[in-house]
């Protein structure tokens, strides 16, 4: 399989081109030499067939060669919105989410939540989460990086929330909507809302409620907050 990379800049058919620090780093990494085959996509649509030129010390350079309008894209967009889980399941979420088709990810501080960041680690965290999801793109073949969105805290999100989508909130109170039959009810695009390891507040699912969340059950085993979330967007994504 020939080596993909995102390029940070917009890139041309039929062009020289320096790669960027971060890819022309990968590709020194990897060992390429002058005449290997690579694989360029900016995250505009589609990807580029190229070719190593030149291998320096700080710089690489490759002949982009034709666009393919190739897309790995799921068949609906679906957004989540998460309440935090803490230590490297964040991290696990984030990847994961890329390789099945996430539109965006929206990082949430909430009330049950041990993950609490200021404003420099959360930019920090930010970057981090940027770098897995482009790197899970470049390993799954999706051409489009799905946006991480700034890290904000439940109620300063929800009350700027104007999303014309589907909305739905994961919910263990008896009586929600079956995963399934919301499949099945629209092909819109969605926000899924779930939250950290304690769960959302009562407070918050209320709160959610009322801005037209549809609560929405995943079954009758009680999922890991950052397994739930990946249930809900597989579910809802279609192909």
């Amino acid at each position: 399989m020939t080596a993909r990379f995102h390029c940070e800049v917009a890139i041309s058919a039929d062009s020289d081109l320096l790669l960027p620090a971060g890819a022309a780093r990968h590709v020194q990494v990897l060992r390429m030499q002058p005449g290997d085959a690579l694989t360029l996509f900016d995250g505009h649509g589609g990807e580029y067939a190229a070719t190593v030129e030149r291998m320096g010390r700080s710089e690489v350079a490759v002949r982009v060669g034709a666009h393919a309008a190739v897309e790995r894209e799921a068949g609906r967009a679906i957004h989540l919105a998460v309440g935090m889980p803490a230590n490297e399941r964040m991290d696990w979420l984030v990847e994961k989410a890329t390789e099945l088709g996430a539109a965006s990810v929206q990082p949430l501080m909430t009330a049950h939540g041990v993950l609490r960041l200021n404003s420099e680690r959360a930019d920090k965290k930010r970057a981090h989460w940027e770098a897995i999801a482009i790197a899970a793109c470049e390993q799954c073949g999706r051409n489009r990086v799905p946006r991480i969105h700034p890290v904000r805290t439940f109620g300063s999100w929800l009350e700027g929330f104007q999303e014309k989508a589907e909305r739905f909130i994961l919910s263990l109170a008896p009586g929600t909507r079956a995963l399934a039959d919301a499949r099945a009810a629209a092909d819109r695009d969605a926000w899924v809302l779930s939250g950290p390891e304690g769960g959302l507040s009562a407070a918050e699912e209320q709160a959610a409620m009322a801005q037209g969340f549809a609560p929405l059950t995943l079954g009758p085993r009680v999922l890991r907050a950052e397994t739930a979330a990946l249930a809900a967007l597989v579910g809802l994504a279609g192909g």
